[in-house]
């Protein structure tokens, strides 16, 4: 059995403490409506965001080494597993509620992830060419420009649109991730432009998730970034990069991705604020907006 198996779970658990930590932090940093690298600054300046982003390093080597063995389609789908994890933890430790359609939801997500487990078959990567490099160089330029336009967005759009945004960086950083993994030797990761390329959108990634979970519901942020995410990659891995899929079971790993996307997306509509900012709200108890904010989690 491949060692990956093994990292891919030990993922699931980081990633998914990793967003529980972070939430709790943005929801008590002061909303930013730039697009402005300060906030990961003051966001550093709590313990538990620290905390959060220790974990997800944690969970990002994991995912690294996940990926030597491991197809893109399964790893990057995976991570969305962690909601079930931040989920859980919420309920547990912070008394979250959620919905009974988030729940069945993730019952759902659960299922999707079992069936690309089931489908994908371990290989090494292939090499990415000068122009999948080039390729990424562009798109985290775009991704940078887009999220300075979307900050001007709020609530759950808000909280979808940068999510989303990030999920793409997040991704683009698991394609230069795919085949860097196969360096064998110090020098080979330093002087591969992967490298850097893997480092610039982590960073982009990382701003653009901080923006979306302080704009309401750090499910829906999360699940619109995992859900973006998933399929540049899946598409990049199996074209580009030499992922596989057990001979006879290509029906699966489709109906386990259409799943497990499908459960994702749907959590951007179905998601509840978790935590609110004293900003946001009146003397009146609503939002600006006039709705009424959710109990869940003062």
């Amino acid at each position: 059995m491949s060692p990956g198996w093994f990292y891919l779970a030990a993922m699931i658990a980081a990633y998914g403490v990793a967003n529980l930590l972070q939430s709790m932090a943005a929801a008590r940093t002061t909303v930013h409506h730039t697009f402005d690298p300060q906030l990961l600054v003051r966001l550093a300046c709590h313990r538990t965001y620290l905390l959060g982003v220790l974990c997800q390093v944690l969970g990002f080597v994991l995912a690294f080494v996940a990926r030597r063995d491991l197809p893109l389609f399964l790893v990057q789908a995976s991570v969305a597993a962690g909601l079930g994890v931040t989920a859980l933890l919420g309920v547990l430790l912070l008394k979250w509620t959620l919905p009974v359609a988030e729940v069945a939801l993730l019952v759902l997500l659960l299922g999707g992830i079992t069936a690309l487990v089931l489908s994908a078959q371990p290989a090494h990567s292939r090499q990415l060419g000068p122009a999948g490099v080039v390729g990424l160089a562009v798109t985290v330029a775009v991704i940078a420009l887009l999220g300075f336009f979307a900050v001007r967005l709020h609530g759950a759009l808000g909280s979808v649109t940068l999510g989303s945004l990030a999920g793409i960086a997040f991704s683009a950083a698991a394609i230069a991730a795919r085949p860097l993994a196969a360096e064998e030797s110090v020098g080979g990761y330093f002087s591969n432009p992967l490298l850097y390329l893997l480092v610039a959108h982590s960073i982009v990634g990382q701003l653009l998730l901080g923006l979306a979970m302080q704009r309401g519901s750090t499910t829906a942020a999360v699940a619109a970034m995992d859900a973006a995410g998933a399929v540049p990659a899946a598409i990049v891995g199996l074209l580009l990069l030499g992922d596989r899929i057990h001979p006879g079971r290509e029906w699966l790993a489709a109906v386990g991705f259409v799943v497990t996307l499908g459960a994702v997306i749907a959590m951007t509509r179905y998601a509840e604020p978790q935590h609110h900012h004293a900003t946001a709200r009146t003397a009146a108890g609503r939002r600006p907006d006039g709705a009424r904010l959710h109990p869940a989690g003062r």
